[in-house]
């Protein structure tokens, strides 16, 4: 496949197209940012982890049923992907509080939730991502009722399977952010990415944070703790 003119650069990847005009090519860089690209930085090598992780945990979704826009891997940093429309919803599902969750509703960070939380944020860096609920959603036309049904039960479903196989890595899921798109014929299927940037993995045992929180709060040992969370992936997928 044929990596083209460059369609599009974003804060973590670039996409590329191809010769196929349903197939792009994204690559992943190591580039970081935070709190919606005030704070900027380089994480060493994390374009090479969260490309190979969303690509294995990709193929381990698509296996319990939930659709994806991953197509091959290409190299250590690009993978070929069925181009999608991105719906503008950020997807946030939470097991526990941490982050702007314990900020805004005054709830401290480690609180387990008797189920799950999700939460949308309108997809909008102008606007800084505002959280909205599936009325403001259908009232802007971001997506249809069952479109937003049927990316709630992607996300729980999402949220079951990776939380039983972290859980056998030493490795609490907090929550995570997901995004999905549309394929031509409407398909709805999960886009973006699955890696430590987009999600909050705790160590069972320590409660240390392997995720891009050390980033965020400079924590230090980002590096360690990307490289930590891709060695306990490896030795259990």
């Amino acid at each position: 496949m044929t990596k083209k003119e460059q369609l599009y650069e974003g804060k973590a990847k670039k996409v590329f197209a191809t010769e196929n005009p349903e197939l792009l090519i994204v690559s992943y860089k190591d580039d970081a940012t935070a709190f919606n690209g005030l704070k900027k930085g380089t994480i060493h090598g994390k374009g090479v982890i969260n490309n190979r992780m969303s690509n294995l945990l990709m193929r381990y979704l698509e296996k319990a049923g939930v659709p994806t826009h991953y197509v091959e891997e290409l190299n250590d940093r690009e993978t070929l992907v069925k181009r999608v429309s991105i719906v503008p919803l950020e997807v946030i599902v939470r097991n526990i509080a941490a982050g702007s969750f314990s900020k805004r509703y005054g709830v401290a960070e480690g609180v387990v939730f008797d189920t799950p939380t999700i939460e949308f944020s309108y997809k909008n860096d102008d606007l800084g991502d505002p959280l909205l609920n599936e009325y403001h959603a259908l009232a802007l036309k971001l997506a249809t009722k069952e479109e937003i049904e049927t990316i709630k039960k992607y996300a729980f479903t999402v949220n079951d399977r990776l939380k039983a196989f972290w859980a056998e890595c030493g490795v609490t899921l907090v929550d995570f952010k997901l995004e999905f798109g549309r394929l031509s014929d409407g398909t709805i299927v999960l886009a973006d990415e699955i890696s430590p940037d987009t999600c909050r993995f705790w160590d069972s045992k320590t409660g240390e944070k392997l995720d891009k929180d050390r980033f965020r709060r400079d924590m230090g040992g980002v590096e360690d703790a990307y490289a930590e969370i891709m060695k306990r992936l490896t030795q259990h997928i």
